[in-house]
């Protein structure tokens, strides 16, 4: 029987079903009387001819000169390259290429050593299955503890780790280093004199060790909540209602002291804390509302008698300095007539009496007897 090869394809000669030989491209006459059958393939890309195993294939010289023959070992990954360009991830064992019209190669990582260093490029990363790898992003202010097996290791400072996940089982965490705000809203109080009241208060606090902190606590924010809220209901019920509202900034500040005393229990360092609002119920605040208006009232009425016998006294002082000195006396007339003059359009004087003598008639200034 005739065959006919063309230049890109290859011929697979069996015999009885034996691989004989490959031959490339030509004219071919076998005999199928004679048990013979060819296989044409196309050589590009794998090769692709499972009836015969590659060990016996590459027993043919043409066969071997025209494939190249990959294996990716235990404990390795693999990324294929046809002429230099990353084009799969490699996904099983053995591999075998036509390597005549392109040239494939086989880059082999190793995953012995976990944490997976800089061979590995973003290309790579972006044709490699999720599943091999575990990554870990640590922020400014923040340390990432990575754990082989539920074994903490060395903490990690600011950067991009990843890990691979074939020797251990990897997990990560990250821990927040940085100053945190926690805020109790609504807290409600029972002063000592047994009015309820509402107190907005907040914290500043950090973590202070985050290898301790994983090792002891569950959930910080989760038990730092109640431990604040305690904190203020002890401190705070202590005072009566007056005394709250008076001494805001003494009670801040035994509120802080008592959250200092329990920061080792949570492996942090508060910074501050303090009251923000108090919050009154209705009742309570109209009565204080009543009591405010009361006392500004009784102010303004005492500044106001104040001021009256002030202007009384200087009146009086006033008085005796006239009534002592005869020439004050006609200046402080003199003055009156002038600010009387100011508002007079037209004044006519006759007889023979001066002008401030008949102008102090005219206002009914006599003259004073001593």
């Amino acid at each position: 029987m005739k065959y006919i090869i063309r230049d890109d394809q290859a011929g697979f000669v069996l015999k009885n079903g034996v691989f004989q030989k490959m031959v490339t491209a030509g004219i071919y006459h076998f005999s199928q009387m004679a048990g013979y059958t060819v296989v044409v393939k196309k050589m590009l890309g794998e090769v692709n001819f499972p009836d015969v195993p590659y060990q016996i294939l590459s027993k043919d010289p043409a066969f071997l000169n025209a494939t190249v023959h990959m294996e990716i070992p235990d404990g390795s990954v693999g990324f294929l390259y046809r002429n230099g360009n990353l084009v799969s991830f490699a996904t099983r064992e053995e591999y075998v290429f036509w390597n005549v019209f392109d040239r494939y190669e086989m880059k082999v990582v190793s995953m012995e050593e976990t944490l997976i260093g800089a061979e590995l490029t973003k290309q790579m990363l972006s044709v490699l299955p999720k599943s091999l790898y575990t990554e870990l992003r640590v922020g400014e202010g923040e340390v990432g503890l990575v754990y082989y097996d539920n074994v903490m290791q060395e903490p990690l400072a600011k950067g991009l780790y990843r890990f691979w996940n074939y020797r251990h089982v990897v997990t990560c965490t990250v821990v927040d280093m940085k100053q945190q705000t926690l805020d109790i809203a609504g807290q409600e109080i029972l002063t000592k004199d047994k009015i309820g009241i509402r107190m907005n208060v907040a914290c500043m606090y950090r973590v202070r060790d985050a290898v301790e902190l994983v090792s002891t606590i569950s959930d910080l924010k989760t038990q730092l909540y109640p431990a604040v809220q305690l904190a203020i209901r002890e401190i705070a019920g202590n005072y009566k209602l007056d005394e709250i509202l008076e001494a805001k900034e003494r009670i801040s500040r035994e509120i802080y002291g008592a959250l200092k005393e329990r920061e080792e229990m949570f492996c942090v360092e508060f910074l501050t804390a303090g009251i923000k609002d108090i919050i009154l119920p209705g009742e309570i605040r109209e009565i204080m509302n009543r009591v405010l208006m009361a006392e500004k009232t009784a102010q303004a009425n005492v500044i106001s008698r104040r001021e009256e016998v002030a202007s009384t006294r200087s009146l009086l002082n006033t008085a005796k300095l006239m009534e002592e000195n005869q020439t004050l006396y006609k200046l402080k007339e003199l003055e009156y007539l002038e600010k009387i003059c100011e508002k007079v359009g037209e004044i006519s004087v006759n007889g023979s009496a001066g002008i401030v003598e008949q102008l102090g008639k005219m206002i009914g200034m006599g003259e004073r007897h001593f």
